[in-house]
Order: structure tokens, then sequence, then C-alpha cells
């Protein structure tokens, strides 16, 4: 039942949310908080939570930064998109660009001022974190999932280095975000939708000032750390790699490096 009101809203919701955006960007509307493009993302993810009977308890963790940031948060469900879109204010999330070819939802994205990036294409990559630079300097928090894409299980997997390049670049923090309970929802590679509780813990944030190209790793090992431990303390999960990507040597082991520019509160949604 849950799947079919799911599929249901998606099918209703995202054209019709989706035609408003595409409508406003036409119209020349601000993306401003508050506005359209701020709105219409959280009142989709919204929409999706209440069709699948998803209960989201929000943990933060200690002040949240006063500014634009970078949310890093792990990957094991749509429905980590889904929770985080519906809490969240003012933020774009940085996604994969096979999803710019969705008709309406694609365009859509676009519009609200989402960040395409191909993950298959370096060069492109680094492209888009330079457009996701530029819009957090314009006061806009982005939302980004370094393992990649979905996993099976909830322990961590090897955290991508884009992120934490662009969170020097822009010269933000990094909020370590973790996401439990979404793969007894929605599990990868299935269109069964269940009910249940999905947390969104919101750790301390990570500064970056004083950091450069070479400070990456150094800022990813301890966003994972830091996400790990809480995953093993209040879940019992361990991760069992050091959030090194096998494809991404650490700093140290590059012949050379491209430089860039430039107490817990518990509520209920």
């Amino acid at each position: 039942m849950r799947t079919v009101l799911v599929l249901l809203t998606i099918a209703v919701a995202t054209p019709i949310i989706g035609a408003v955006v595409i409508l406003a960007a036409l119209v020349g509307a601000r993306d401003v908080p508050g506005g359209v493009f701020d709105i219409a993302p959280r009142v989709w993810g919204w929409l999706l939570c209440k069709a699948a009977g998803v209960r989201v308890v929000v943990h933060r963790e200690g002040e949240a930064p006063a500014g634009p940031c970078v949310y890093v948060a792990n990957h094991v469900s749509w429905f980590d998109v889904f929770t985080i879109a519906s809490v969240l204010k003012y933020y774009k999330f940085v996604a994969k660009a096979e999803l710019e070819r969705i008709p309406i939802f694609g365009r859509a994205m676009r519009a609200a001022g989402f960040i395409f990036v191909d993950r298959q294409n370096r060069k492109a990559a680094f492209e888009g974190y330079e457009k996701a630079a530029a819009r957090i300097r314009d006061g806009v928090s982005v939302v980004v999932h370094p393992e990649g894409t979905r996993g099976d299980e909830y322990a961590l997997r090897p955290f991508k280095k884009g992120p934490f390049v662009l969170a020097i670049a822009a010269g933000v923090p990094v909020v370590p975000t973790l996401v439990y309970g979404t793969r007894e929802v929605q599990r990868r590679g299935s269109f069964r939708v269940s009910r249940g509780v999905v947390h969104l813990h919101f750790l301390p944030a990570i500064e970056t000032a004083g950091l450069d190209y070479a400070g990456r790793d150094q800022l990813s090992r301890e966003t994972w750390a830091r996400m790990a431990s809480t995953l093993e303390r209040t879940y019992g999960i361990v991760s069992t790699t050091d959030g090194r990507s096998p494809a991404e040597p650490s700093v140290e082991t590059r012949s050379s490096a491209t430089q860039v520019p430039g107490g817990a509160h518990l509520t209920t949604h």
C-alpha cells in the first residue's frame, strides 16, 4: 500500500511542483530563503515522506553554522534524499548527472539551482563542484553524498574527495550528517516501500578555515570518523574502512597537487 501511495505521489506531485519551479524560473523569480526554489523541494520531500508513512527524527548536536555549509551525508536509499529535503532550509543537492535527463524532474532541479555532477568525467565533475562553490559563496548550503552512490548496508564506505575540496574552496564548514532508518523504508534495488522512523543526525560542524587543497584528506577522514563513531555508538554498526577511497590516494602519495581557488537537541517532524 505504501509503495502505491509513494508512486502516486511521485506521479502527481513531481509534475505539479516541477512545473511551478520551471515557471518561476522562466518569469525570473529570485532564489532567496523562503522563495519558491527554497520551499518547493522541501514540500516535495515532505509529501513523499508522508506518503511512505515515514516519521523523521532530527538530532542536532552542537550549534548549527550561522552561514552556508556543506552537508556530507551517507547514502543507502532514495529516502535519504527525501528525508533530508523535507527538513533543511535553503540548500541545493549535488546530484548525479543522470538525473538531469528525467523529464520535468531534471529540468525542475536545474531551475531550482541544484548542481549536477558527471561522475564519469573527472573534468566535468570538478566543473560541477566549481558551480557548487559559487552557489555557496552566494549564501546557499549544499548537500553531498560523498560515497558516490547508494550502498547496501549502513556501514560507511570510502568517501570521495570532491565534497571536501568543495568545502575548502568555498571556505565553509562541513556538517557530518548521518542518516539511519531509510534502508528499512526502501532498500537499494527495490521498489517496495515500508513505513518507518528515520533518524537524521546533524553532527558538530568541522571548520575549514586555514585548510588548503592538501588538507582535503584530513577533512575527509575527520568527517568519516565522526560519522562512523556515531553510527557505532548509537546503532552498533561498525564501519571497517578508514574513509579513504582506493581510487584517490592520500596527498602524501601524490607527486603533485592541483591548487583550488580561494549538547544534543531532539525534534520530530
